[in-house]
């Protein structure tokens, strides 16, 4: 999954997100998704918006130099991390809407997890997709539910939004399942269904968990975008401090448990 270039103006942030994000929270999505796609020996599995590849590395270990597999996402640095974990897979720096194919080259599967919701011209990054994917391929496409629906990180958002005035939350922007399935049969994939999946994420440790999600809605915030450096990380400490009792009831020791939803797409080609 890539995020948007707000986080990016960290230098530090891949490297965070991939030590305390991906583990507990991308790495069972991403099984769920595989699973649902049936991968076979010898599929060629294209990763899009891949931030630090954890699904092309849980397809790896699936199907191990059989399978060929490609991750592409737009961050550089979000790409370096991915390259250091796993030096194997073809890794392309590119655009969802413009992807960065061979002549000719296609795709098994294609997956997009938690990725779609940020990128600026949905039905474009669609048609890429099925450009993509070989006849009769496979699709599978994660977007979390509206934040409305899932408390915990709906109270985290309230909790900012003192400091902040109203944040609109792009992770959680494509959160209905009618409209993303609409823009796949648009783009001219066939047998489109989605489903939505619920679970409970666990985290062992609460306090990097707050501070990242943390610092993705004060970059969210258009009010923060007119900050120095030193005010949003008063703003951020500030955040982190009242987001305290919000994670009360959801801890477990010095770690995390919470609900979590996402809709997930299949198609094929």
């Amino acid at each position: 999954m890539t995020l948007p270039s707000y986080a990016m103006n960290q230098a530090s942030f891949p490297e965070m997100y991939e030590r305390w994000l991906v583990g507990p929270l991308f790495r069972p999505w991403a099984k769920m998704a595989l699973d649902e796609l049936e991968l076979s020996s010898g599929d060629r599995l294209l990763d899009i918006a891949c931030g630090t590849g954890i699904v092309a590395r849980v397809a790896r270990e699936r199907l191990g130099e059989a399978g060929y597999i490609v991750g592409v996402d737009i961050s550089p640095d979000m790409l370096a991390v991915a390259r250091a974990v796993e030096p194997a897979i073809d890794w392309r720096q590119g655009n969802a809407g413009e992807l960065p194919l061979r002549n000719g080259e296609t795709f098994d599967v294609v997956v997009c997890q938690q990725g779609l919701q940020f990128f600026p011209d949905r039905p474009a990054a669609a048609v890429q997709m099925r450009r993509a994917l070989a006849k009769g391929g496979r699709l599978a496409i994660a977007t979390w539910r509206p934040d409305d629906e899932i408390p915990f990180f709906r109270k985290l958002r309230r909790v900012a939004e003192r400091h902040l005035g109203a944040i609109a939350d792009r992770r959680y922007s494509f959160g209905e399942a009618a409209p993303l399935e609409a823009l796949l049969r648009d783009a001219g994939f066939h047998e489109v269904r989605s489903r939505i999946i619920s679970r409970t994420i666990h985290f062992g440790e609460g306090a990097p968990f707050l501070h990242l999600n943390t610092v993705a809605l004060v970059g969210m915030s258009s009010l923060a975008k007119e900050m120095g450096d030193q005010e949003r990380k008063r703003v951020v400490e500030a955040i982190v401090s009242e987001s305290a009792p919000v994670l009360q009831p959801y801890t477990i020791g010095s770690g995390l448990a919470f609900e979590l939803s996402t809709n997930l797409a299949t198609a094929k080609g």
